[in-house]
């Protein structure tokens, strides 16, 4: 039995597909295509947007030490729900690392999860992560959404929502640090 070229070209073809949904190979591919189409995030218009009027949130610090949201009032703050298990967190942690880096002593940072805190220091760990990971504390109530990871917002001075972002997004780019710097100017 002969082999045409097309026959082989087709089958190279569905090997390579299915290595996006059965192998470990697939899983950082879909990083990547999420990272490549990941675009900075919208800010939303003035006139369109909500504002946070209680802070008053209980959260879990990364030593696993109950905090409340209120310390933030009054500054800039950017909020982010992820899981580690969900691949497109992944594909935007890795911007939110090198946003953190540059902002960490101007901005406050949650970098909020609700699962338990072994598996999260192992992926933080392998991944070289340092930003502080927050915990939410399950049934408590949020002024925030965190439904359906990654979920993101950007917050002024006066808990104005500037940015509000459902899936990934790419968060180390010019236009992300002159908002901020505006920002933390007024």
């Amino acid at each position: 039995m002969k082999v045409k070229g097309r026959t082989i070209l087709n089958i190279a073809i569905m090997v390579v597909i299915l290595s996006f949904f059965v192998t470990p190979l697939g899983d950082y591919s879909k990083v990547m295509l999420n990272r490549i189409f990941s675009f900075s995030p919208t800010v939303t218009k003035e006139a369109n947007r909500e504002n946070i009027t209680d802070y008053n949130w209980r959260l879990k610090d990364e030593n696993w030490d109950f905090f409340n949201f209120k310390e933030s009032e009054g500054r800039v703050v950017f909020v982010n729900f992820w899981r580690s298990w969900k691949l497109p967190s992944h594909a935007e942690l890795e911007s939110i690392q090198k946003l953190y880096d540059a902002y960490k002593d101007k901005v406050d940072f949650y970098i909020i999860t609700n699962e338990e805190k072994e598996p999260v220091e192992k992926f933080m760990q392998e991944r070289n992560f340092t930003f502080p990971v927050t915990y939410s504390v399950v049934g408590d109530s949020s002024p925030l959404s965190g439904s359906n990871p990654p979920r993101s917002y950007l917050l002024d001075k006066k808990g104005n929502i500037i940015i509000q972002k459902e899936g990934v997004a790419d968060w180390d780019n010019a236009d992300m640090y002159k908002l901020l710097n505006s920002l933390l100017a007024k």
